[in-house]
């Protein structure tokens, strides 16, 4: 006796045309960001700037827009992978109602609107603490070191510029000389040509040299820029000691040198991202920050630089929290590279229950912070005492459970490793599209 098996209907016409929506589940997160591009978000700076009444009707920015965000909080970034999405799966082909876009559309909706895409992160923020996902109870920030869309290889140190920028010129300088002394000879064999045409292995390395020279003359800039913020630094420092009460300096420091490091690379692909060090190694990327509450693990306020150091992150992130929300967290936590005087005097100023780990003794020797610590009565003394008298108990164990958890899900779950964009503006926008996107996720999953 054989085996009785569903009818498989494949060859069957359905009766009755069914919707779009019908192919997707009711509590799909596409669903969700359908309804609310549809009906909750201002998208007034993107519909606004499409005018002319002239050639082919465009596709809708509210349909551009819901693809967008769904492909991000899908985990697919690339526009080609997205607009093949949009024929071959059932949640995106819903959303664009099976008139989908190329990929060039998509990628041109994203680049001219990035700006306006980014600023929906605080809409969407708005919308989760209405939902009643954000308590700004307990907030963990962190910083995570992404990829650029540049590889690390296609950078080059000052030292080697140096070196390289005169081999280049003395090649292209030996080569102009020896096409002037053979002219004549020249113009015999190549008739109408004027026979001092470069071939094209000079062109490229007269481009290698402009290129060099540009990178060398952006690092001198900016080391001079370091140096002159340091020389004002250490005289505001000076005047504050002096209004202290403390004596007048009669050392003389040595000035701060204008000069780059020569170790000091820059990028030609990317050139506002950095060498950054991570577990696994060296990446050519951009570190990218978040401010995540601990109710519901939605990120509050989110920044990116380019600088490996997190310290200086802390004041802007809560400035965003601020901005964001209207109000400050009741705690935050932070790990050791977020400690430091000027952030535990703003979180202490702000009246916000600080959390932050003071560093810890490597191989027998003390970090600077690590010494500021061991001074009894400093800000940083104390907090060490804090954390140390809660043990186990501590709330800086919450940190790694809030905001570690979001990293993972962003760039584990959702494989978000490399940023696609260049240069740090556009790089900042398309974090802040990730971010909104994981709210997204986070506020489908609460409906």
């Amino acid at each position: 006796m054989s085996k009785e098996f569903r009818p498989w209907k494949i060859d069957e016409a359905q009766l009755l045309p069914p919707s779009v929506q019908d192919y997707v589940p009711r509590d799909h997160v596409s669903r969700l960001i359908v309804s609310l591009v549809r009906e909750s978000l201002d998208l007034s700076a993107i519909i606004g700037s499409y005018r002319s009444g002239l050639g082919q009707p465009p596709f809708d920015p509210r349909m551009l827009t819901a693809l967008l965000l769904h492909g991000y909080a899908s985990g697919i970034y690339s526009s080609r992978r997205i607009a093949r999405a949009a024929v071959e799966r059932a949640d995106f082909m819903m959303i664009v109602a099976g008139d989908a876009p190329d990929f060039r559309t998509i990628s041109e909706f994203r680049r001219r609107h990035l700006k306006a895409l980014a600023d929906l992160f605080v809409q969407v923020l708005k919308l989760a603490e209405k939902a009643g996902l954000v308590k700004l109870g307990h907030v963990a920030l962190d910083g995570t070191k992404i990829k650029a869309n540049a590889s690390k290889h296609k950078a080059m140190s000052y030292d080697r510029m140096k070196k390289r920028e005169a081999e280049l010129a003395a090649e292209v300088d030996r080569w102009l000389k020896a096409a002037e002394a053979a002219d004549a000879q020249e113009d015999k064999l190549y008739g109408d040509k004027r026979g001092d045409e470069m071939p094209d292995w000079v062109a490229d390395k007269q481009k290698r040299l402009e290129k060099i020279r540009e990178a060398k003359a952006a690092l001198e800039a900016e080391a001079k820029a370091a140096a002159e913020a340091e020389r004002k630094a250490r005289a505001e420092a000076e005047e504050r000691r002096i209004a202290e009460g403390g004596k007048k300096n009669g050392k003389t420091s040595a000035p701060p040198n204008t000069e780059p490091d020569g170790k000091a690379q820059r990028n030609f692909t990317d050139p506002e991202s950095r060498i950054l060090k991570t577990k696994d190694g060296y990446i050519q990327g951009y570190n990218a920050q978040a401010a995540v509450d601990g109710a519901h693990q939605i990120i509050v306020a989110q920044t990116l630089t380019s600088s490996s150091s997190d310290q200086a992150q802390l004041a802007p992130l809560l400035d965003g929290i601020r901005a964001n929300l209207g109000t400050n967290p009741d705690e935050v936590s932070a790990d050791a590279g977020y400690c430091s005087d000027a952030n535990l005097r703003t979180i202490k100023r702000r009246r916000i229950e600080g959390y932050i780990a003071t560093g810890r003794q490597k191989h027998g020797t003390k970090s600077a912070t690590a010494k500021k610590a061991s001074r009894p009565g400093s800000l940083i003394a104390r907090m060490s005492t804090k954390l140390k008298r809660a043990g186990y108990r501590s709330r800086y164990r919450l940190r790694k459970q809030i905001v570690e958890a979001v990293f993972g899900q962003i760039k584990q779950a959702r494989g978000f490793r490399q940023f696609l964009l260049r240069g740090i503006e556009k790089v900042s926008a398309e974090w802040a599209l990730i971010c909104t996107a994981h709210n997204l996720v986070k506020l489908a999953r609460a409906a």
